[in-house]
C-alpha cells in the first residue's frame, strides 16, 4: 500500500474559502488509495503544521497541455482535523498544502464516531457515498431544537419521518418495555397508522376535544363570522355569556375567567343567545323583562304599574341560562325590544346553533365532548391512556372537517404546550434546584406543515399559527419540540421554519422551494445545496447543530413503512376492468 501511495502525484494548485484546487497526473494511482472515487468522495489535504483538511469532491476537470493529461479535481473543505479532533471550516490550513490523498473508510467513520458521546449517539443514516459509514448525530442536539424535514412528493420524506421517530422510540439503555420517549404524529392522509401500530391512534371516530378547552380565538373563530358587520355585537355578547355560565359551574374557583380552560355549557349559551335576540321589556322599566312564562299577565301600566318580571343583570342571564323562554310581543304600546332584539343577534344565533349541533363537529360540541374531562383528554393527548400507554400517538386528521382543521391542531399544539410549561413549574416548585425542566420531553410532528401553518395571513390559520410559532419560539424551554415536514417548505410560515436548527433536505425540484430553503442554511455549504434537486429517493442533505459536518446520506429503510406507496399506476392499468361498488362508496362518504 505504501508503494501504490508513494505513487500519487496529486498538488493542489488553488485555495479559496470555499474550494479547494488539486491537479493530479495519474488519475488511476489515485483511484488505488480509495476503491470508490467519484463526485461526492471525501479527500485529506495535510499541511506542514499536521493538521488534514477534509474536502469533498464537487468536479473533475481534464486539462490537456504540454505535459500530457492532467486531472483537475475541486472540492469543498468542510472542516479540520486536528490531533485527531474535527472542526468545522477550512480557513485555518496552513499553506502550502503538503499533500492531497483520498480518505480511507476508518478516516470518515473515525470523524463521525469521534464527534459524539456514545450515550449521545443516534443514527438513522449512512453516507450516501459510502453505505458502510452510518452518520451518527447528537441526539439531544437533534431533538432538543426544532427539525424540519422538507422534500417533493415521492423524495422519502414519510419514510424519512417514520425512519427517525421509529429509531428514537426504539433505543432504550435499560431491560423494559417502553422507553421514555413521546411523540404525537398530526397525520393529515392517514398514513402512519402502518408505521406505528402499537401506537396510540386517534381519528374522528374516537376524538374527543372539548370545546371548553378552546380559547377565545378558536372559539369565536368557529362560531363568530368574523365577516359580519355586527360581529363586535355578538363578540361582546359571547363573551360575557361564556364567562358567566363557567363562573356558574365553578363556584369553587377564585378566579374565572374568559380563556380559563374549565367548564361551560354550551347548550345553555345558546339559550341565553336565543333569549337575548328575543326578549322585550317594560317601556317604563327598563330592568323588568316581559317573560310569558304564565306566572303573570300583561296589562297596560297604568293600571297596574308592576308589569313584567325586575330582575338584575346576573339574575337575568341566569334565568336565560335555563331555557328558551317566550316574551310577550312589542304590539302593546307598554312593551320595547330588548338591546339585542334588533336583529344584531339573528345571523350569529342561526349559525351557533348550526355549528354545535352539526354532526361532524360532534367531536367538539357532542356529549363526550361535554362529559369528557381535562385529565382524560390530556392522558389520551399524550399517550398516558389507562387501557394502553405508548411512546407514540398518532392523530389522523383526515376525517376532521377542513373549516375546523387549524383549530383542531391549534388547540392540541397549544395542551401539550402549556402541559410544558404547568409541568416546569410543578417541578421547579417541588425542587427550586431542579435543572431538567421537562422529564418526559415531547416533539410534535406535523406532517404537511403548509397546511395549517402556512405563510399566510388569512384569520382562519390565525390560531394554529399562534400556537405553533409560540411552541416554535419558547418550547425548547418546556420540553416541547417540533418536527416539520413539508413538500412546500416556501409556503411554511418564516417565523417557524427559522427557528429550526436541525435539516433533512431532500429532493427539491421546485426552484422556489429550493431557494427558500437555501435561505435557512448556511451560506458555506456551497455546491452541496446545487444537489438538491438530483438527490435520489431516500437520499438527503443532513445539517444542523446535530451533525459534525453537513452530509449527503442516505436515510435507512423503517421498520413498518407508512402508507404512502405509489400506486403503481401501469401494471393495474393493465389488469382486467375493476368495478366499483358505488352504494358501498355512498354509504362511506356519508358516515
Amino acid at each position: 500500500m505504501e508503494d501504490i501511495e508513494d505513487k500519487i502525484n496529486a498538488q493542489v494548485i488553488a485555495v479559496f474559502p470555499d474550494k479547494v484546487k488539486i491537479v493530479v497526473d495519474n488519475l488511476e494511482d489515485f483511484k488505488i488509495a480509495e476503491e470508490s472515487l467519484k463526485v461526492g468522495s471525501y479527500l485529506k489535504i495535510a499541511d506542514n503544521e499536521n493538521s488534514i483538511l477534509i474536502a469533498i469532491i464537487e468536479n473533475f476537470q481534464i486539462s490537456v497541455g504540454l505535459n500530457g493529461r492532467e486531472y483537475i479535481i475541486e472540492a469543498f473543505p468542510l472542516g479540520i482535523l486536528r490531533g485527531g479532533k474535527f472542526e468545522r471550516g477550512g480557513d485555518s490550513l496552513a499553506i502550502p498544502p503538503k499533500e492531497v490523498k483520498p480518505a480511507s473508510i476508518d478516516d470518515i467513520r473515525k470523524i463521525y464516531t469521534d464527534s459524539v458521546k456514545p450515550a449521545e449517539s443516534f443514527s438513522f443514516s449512512t453516507l450516501s457515498s459510502n453505505k458502510e459509514v452510518k452518520v451518527p448525530i447528537n441526539g439531544n442536539k437533534f431533538f432538543n431544537k426544532h427539525i424540519a424535514i422538507v422534500g417533493s412528493t415521492g423524495s422519502g420524506k414519510s419514510h424519512t419521518l417514520a425512519t427517525v421517530v421509529q429509531s428514537a422510540v426504539a433505543e432504550k439503555n435499560g431491560d423494559f418495555s417502553l422507553n421514555n420517549s413521546h411523540v404525537i404524529i398530526f397525520d393529515i392522509h392517514s398514513e402512519y397508522k402502518t408505521a406505528f401500530p402499537d401506537a396510540n391512534f386517534i381519528d374522528i371516530s374516537n376524538l374527543t376535544l372539548p370545546y371548553w378547552l378552546l380559547n377565545s380565538d378558536e372559539l369565536e373563530e368557529i362560531l363568530l363570522d368574523t365577516g359580519e358587520r355586527d360581529n363586535y355585537n355578538q363578540s361582546s355578547v359571547f363573551r360575557k355569556l361564556v364567562t358567566e355560565n363557567k363562573k356558574k359551574y365553578n363556584k369553587n374557583l377564585v378566579k374565572v375567567f374568559y380563556d380559563s380552560p374549565v367548564f361551560f355549557d354550551i347548550g345553555e349559551v345558546q339559550n341565553a343567545i336565543y333569549n337575548l335576540k328575543s326578549e322585550t321589556k317594560n317601556s317604563k322599566a327598563a330592568n323588568r323583562y316581559m317573560i310569558a312564562d304564565g306566572s303573570y299577565t300583561c296589562v297596560d301600566s297604568s293600571t297596574t304599574p308592576e308589569t313584567g318580571v325586575l330582575l338584575t343583570e346576573e339574575q337575568k342571564i341566569d334565568r336565560y341560562f335555563e331555557k328558551e323562554l317566550n316574551f310577550h310581543p312589542t304590539k302593546n304600546q307598554n312593551i320595547t325590544k330588548g338591546d339585542y332584539a334588533e336583529g344584531t343577534l339573528d345571523k350569529f344565533f342561526v349559525r351557533f346553533q348550526e355549528k354545535i349541533n352539526q354532526d361532524r363537529l360532534s367531536f367538539l360540541f357532542g356529549p363526550n365532548a361535554k362529559t369528557s374531562t381535562f385529565e382524560h383528554t390530556l392522558q389520551t393527548l399524550l399517550g398516558y391512556s389507562a387501557q394502553k400507554r405508548s411512546n407514540v400517538t398518532v392523530i389522523d386528521l383526515s376525517g376532521v372537517p377542513f373549516e375546523v382543521l387549524s383549530i383542531t391542531v391549534s388547540l392540541i399544539s397549544r395542551l401539550i404546550f402549556e402541559y410544558g410549561y404547568f409541568y416546569k413549574r410543578l417541578r421547579c416548585a417541588k425542587d427550586p434546584t431542579e435543572k431538567i425542566n421537562n422529564d418526559a420531553p415531547i416533539l410534535l410532528v406535523y406532517e404537511e406543515a403548509h397546511k395549517y401553518v402556512p405563510n399566510s395571513d388569512l384569520s382562519k390559520y390565525r390560531s394554529s399559527k399562534q400556537s405553533i410559532e409560540r411552541i416554535a419560539k419558547e418550547g425548547r424551554k418546556y420540553g416541547v419540540t417540533l418536527l416539520l415536514a413539508s413538500q412546500r417548505p416556501s409556503e411554511i410560515s418564516e417565523t417557524i421554519l427559522s427557528q429550526c436548527n436541525n435539516f433533512i433536505a431532500m429532493r427539491l425540484t421546485n426552484p422556489v422551494d429550493q431557494s427558500y430553503v437555501k435561505k435557512l442554511l448556511p451560506d458555506s455549504l456551497g455546491a452541496l445545496m446545487d444537489k438538491m434537486s438530483s438527490l435520489k429517493q431516500g437520499e438527503a442533505l443532513l445539517v444542523g447543530e446535530s451533525i459534525i459536518l453537513p452530509s449527503v446520506v442516505q436515510i435507512d429503510p423503517c421498520k413498518n413503512p407508512p402508507s404512502s406507496n405509489d400506486i403503481p399506476y401501469w401494471e393495474l392499468w393493465k389488469e382486467e376492468w375493476k368495478d366499483i361498488n358505488i352504494d358501498d362508496l355512498k354509504a362511506e362518504w356519508h358516515k
